[in-house]
């Protein structure tokens, strides 16, 4: 994802894979209008895979590629126990 919130700004060093943006992202996008040229035509065709449930196409993709990219900020942990 080259831009946005899913960007390389917010998640380095090349942004969020398009197959793991949220739907509600998409949805968002789709209302509104995609972005003009192949970059859009992707989104909607994710889109539309992800609306009717299909989304267990990317597996074998996430699968070569580490799995799923974690899109929440872990959270840190710290205990002081003095």
């Amino acid at each position: 994802m080259p831009f946005g919130k899913f960007g390389p700004k917010d998640y380095p060093p090349s942004g969020v894979p398009l197959m793991d943006l949220p739907p509600e992202y998409l949805i968002w996008f789709k209302e509104g209008g995609f972005p003009k040229g192949r970059l859009g035509e992707l989104m909607a065709t994710i889109c539309e895979i992800k609306e009717v449930g299909m989304d267990s196409v990317f597996e074998p993709l996430r699968a070569a590629n580490g799995g799923r990219h974690k899109l929440r900020v872990p959270k840190r942990r710290r205990f002081d126990f003095e």
